[in-house]
């Protein structure tokens, strides 16, 4: 008769699987999630934030100061450096990368590419004529969602669930500062046509998906110069056209001095540091992950606000920073997979986005390819003196473990 042993009570089975749990994070190591890479990526993110942050500041005193509103004119210097600086590199180039080739071949994609970038700038700061900052400010991120849907089909993305987790994460951040802005009653901007204004306010966040996405696939599959003097060839273009046409009236009425010529050189340099940078970070992490970073520039202009245009302060601005900070961690530390093929890696089953592996899974990587080479071998071998004769039982069961003992002695190495 088959005896049996003590059966397992609900109790027991719970008491298991938390001793199991706790095991886990005894045994889980941070320094596999918090590389130099993860940490480097932080604080570019953060730092484009600034410099989103000196422009904002340069706006508004511009706006408030000296009742200077040139949205398009401020654009315009911005793209006449890209267009200085990346378009003359482009036109030294030699060979199919210059200036000439590209233009032959894709001058329509750029033009459609300026043509976003440009009316997405517009769009965004046509809408505080209409509706509020808190408005702005919530309907803004609408650009996440737009990122991550485009490249799910362009760049044929694929995302975990904690990357859905770390974005939710990141937004119920920008809800606590909005809420903190309504608290300190800075619900600013205007309320002449609210459904307009919103509506401006998600057009220009689509437009800024929609440039973004081909950012990054620009600079991951051609090269960031490329893509920031097309960029700038195009977008001077398109600007001084529109410059010409809405706000040559309003630059006549201005009354220079250096004050705003200061304003606006502050302006120009912060906006083509942040094109100049922002591919950089873009090739290193994502389209989407660099806006996550960028939820917070709207904070770094409040904690100036503090101090510039005595705004009154909340707790709830610190609380937002850290909510949006820990979703950014969150997205970053579980790599994304890229189905489609790059010039440089090429997987059937995806590519691991590189800027969340670390070297210890390189290496892992390479042990993996080493075994395989070495079984492909090892039954190459053995399907050569097999038909050769002379091959016994107990020699075939010591091939049939070799690729198990050099995968071990790989590993240790």
């Amino acid at each position: 008769m088959e005896t049996r042993g003590p059966e397992r009570t609900p109790s027991d089975q719970e008491e298991r699987g938390r001793n199991a749990f706790i095991s886990r994070l005894r045994t889980h190591k941070l320094r596999e999630h918090f590389t130099w890479k993860l940490l480097k990526t932080m604080a570019m993110g953060q730092g484009l934030s600034l410099l989103i942050c000196g422009t904002a500041l340069s706006s508004q005193y511009l706006a408030v100061e000296f009742h200077v509103d040139t949205p398009m004119l401020q654009s315009l210097m911005n793209y006449a450096l890209l267009c200085l600086i990346y378009t003359t590199m482009l036109a030294l180039r030699k060979g199919d990368g210059n200036i000439l080739q590209i233009l032959k071949t894709k001058w329509w994609k750029y033009l459609l590419l300026g043509l976003t970038d440009v009316e997405a700038n517009y769009t965004v700061v046509k809408a505080y004529q209409f509706t509020t900052l808190t408005s702005i400010q919530l309907l803004d991120c609408f650009v996440i969602p737009v990122l991550m849907v485009l490249s799910w089909f362009f760049l044929k993305t694929r995302f975990h669930v904690v990357h859905y987790v770390a974005v939710f994460i990141c937004l119920l951040g920008v809800g606590a500062m909005v809420g903190a802005d309504l608290i300190a009653g800075r619900d600013q901007g205007s309320t002449l046509n609210i459904l307009l204004g919103d509506g401006l306010v998600l057009i220009s966040a689509t437009l800024y998906a929609i440039s973004n996405v081909c950012q990054e696939y620009t600079v991951k599959n051609c090269s960031r110069v490329e893509f920031l003097g097309m960029v700038g060839l195009f977008g001077t273009l398109i600007s001084s056209i529109q410059f010409a046409i809405l706000e040559h009236r309003h630059v006549e009425k201005i009354e220079w001095n250096w004050n705003i010529g200061l304003l606006f050189a502050a302006y120009a340099f912060s906006m083509f540091a942040l094109y100049s940078f922002m591919p950089v970070v873009v090739k290193l992490s994502s389209a989407t992950a660099v806006n996550l970073s960028l939820l917070t520039a709207d904070l770094f202009s409040l904690f100036c606000g503090l101090f510039l245009f005595h705004y009154t302060f909340s707790a709830l601005y610190i609380v937002s920073f850290m909510v949006i900070t820990v979703g950014f961690v969150m997205f970053n530390t579980v790599p994304t997979v890229t189905l489609a093929p790059t010039p440089n890696q090429c997987n059937i089953e995806g590519i691991t986005n590189p800027a969340s592996s670390t070297e210890d899974d390189l290496q892992e990587m390479g042990v993996e390819l080493s075994l395989g080479e070495e079984e492909r071998k090892s039954e190459e071998q053995k399907e050569e003196e097999t038909k050769y004769g002379g091959l016994s039982v107990p020699w075939t069961s010591q091939e049939q473990n070799r690729p198990e003992w050099t995968a071990e002695h790989s590993t240790k190495m």
